[in-house]
């Protein structure tokens, strides 16, 4: 019997992104041409400790003579101060004795895969102990063995995970990811240049705006948002046709020169500099870069919709340094922690109590839509759909085939 999706608006979204924005095992073997017997074996095999039966090895924990643990993540993504310090991350070290590298090296999916793929293949050290992904780039990393087992006994705080996000397609039981944070892809503008405010993706092709314009290279996200504005709905039932429709759209736009940049993280300094008055962003980084850099910008969801998407904490299969990676995970799922990161970040977090925890630390927060949207806020936020790896192919050639002469 399946499982009635949860009464809060915030979970229930979440745990509907978490289950679609995956390939199917089934689909992903079927366009593979792999059959009945190799799909029971794949189901069975586990991604992690061993790499599968023909992956790599895990690496030897040395964590208990060496204590360090190394995490990259996306940028703008933890609680930092005046002086370039990570006070959540700082009181870690405290804590556990632990030395904490952390590095913003992740600036989209794919670019980031493409320069540890070689390395994990062989079982590798890839620079990091953990790093944060999203679902879809989660689901390639455990189906291939790439990531490591994560031990329950030392993240006793997995308990306050949102519970409906605890068995999701990609992971069930939640064996090798965590969730980090969740958040949304919509538009963000120069509100000095353009007091009067953007609603949809339409308005960023507008000729006043040549030239100023960026997108993000996450695929999911810019394609989503075009799509929906043409009508499209993305956790809906589409094909060749309306992604054809929308690649179209943007490919107009980039040969016209609407379009100036196509990045990822770092967009936010063309932002910053004035190169872009406007572009499709992620939420949290405007209200982060408000902050740093004086209140310029302001971020919407489109009329027709943006998208909604989680990160997810991994352990990658070369890590010498598991136990104190899976330490900083569990420290991060403490509730008070998790609200002293959605403070300074603004995303959504996954942790039970956080909401709880935001109204000590900061009552106003806990009405914020950014971090715990309500059902009017996430009718607007969909989730792009799942898809085979045919598509994914096929879609994804299209998309970096525009990056390429961008």
């Amino acid at each position: 019997m399946t499982k009635p999706l949860p009464e809060d608006p915030f979970i229930r979204s979440l745990v509907i992104q978490a289950q679609r924005s995956q390939f199917t095992r089934r689909n992903m073997l079927k366009g593979a041409g792999i059959g009945a017997g190799a799909l029971a074996l794949a189901a069975c095999t586990p991604g992690g400790t061993t790499g599968g039966s023909t992956g790599p090895k895990a690496a030897k924990d040395k964590s208990d003579t060496d204590k360090i643990v190394r995490w990259d993540n996306w940028a703008l993504y933890l609680d930092v101060d005046s002086n370039g310090h990570y006070p959540t991350l700082e009181a870690f070290e405290k804590q556990t004795g632990i030395k904490a590298t952390y590095t913003e090296a992740v600036d989209d999916n794919n670019t980031y895969y493409g320069k540890v793929k070689d390395q994990l293949k062989l079982g590798q050290d890839i620079g990091c102990d953990t790093v944060c992904l999203t679902d879809w780039m989660v689901d390639r990393w455990i189906r291939f063995g790439y990531t490591q087992e994560l031990d329950d006994a030392m993240i006793p705080n997995k308990k306050n995970l949102v519970p409906k996000l605890l068995d999701v397609s990609f992971d069930p039981g939640r064996k090798h990811s965590l969730p980090w944070q969740g958040g949304f892809a919509g538009i963000a503008w120069n509100k000095d240049h353009l007091p009067g405010g953007l609603t949809s993706v339409s308005d960023l092709w507008d000729p006043s705006l040549k030239g100023r314009v960026g997108v993000l290279s996450e695929m999911r996200d810019t394609m989503g948002c075009i799509m929906q504005d043409l009508g499209t709905q993305i956790d809906g039932k589409w094909g060749d046709a309306e992604f054809t429709a929308a690649i179209d759209v943007l490919q107009k736009q980039v040969s016209d020169g609407q379009i100036r940049n196509i990045k990822g993280n770092s967009y936010k300094q063309d932002l910053q500099n004035g190169d872009t008055l406007a572009a499709i962003v992620w939420s949290g980084d405007i209200t982060q870069l408000n902050a740093e850099a004086g209140d310029h910008w302001a971020f919407a969801l489109p009329s027709k919709g943006g998208t909604l998407w989680n990160d997810n904490f991994l352990i990658p299969i070369g890590s010498a340094h598991k136990k104190n990676a899976e330490m900083l995970i569990n420290y991060y799922y403490n509730p008070e922690v998790a609200a002293q990161v959605a403070a300074y970040v603004n995303y959504i977090p996954p942790v039970a109590g956080t909401k709880e925890a935001m109204m000590a630390l900061d009552p106003a927060l806990a009405d914020n839509q950014l971090i715990f949207p309500t059902e009017a806020t996430l009718k607007n936020a969909h989730v792009f759909r799942s898809l085979d790896s045919a598509e994914d192919q096929k879609y994804n050639a299209q998309f970096q085939a525009i990056l390429l002469g961008a």
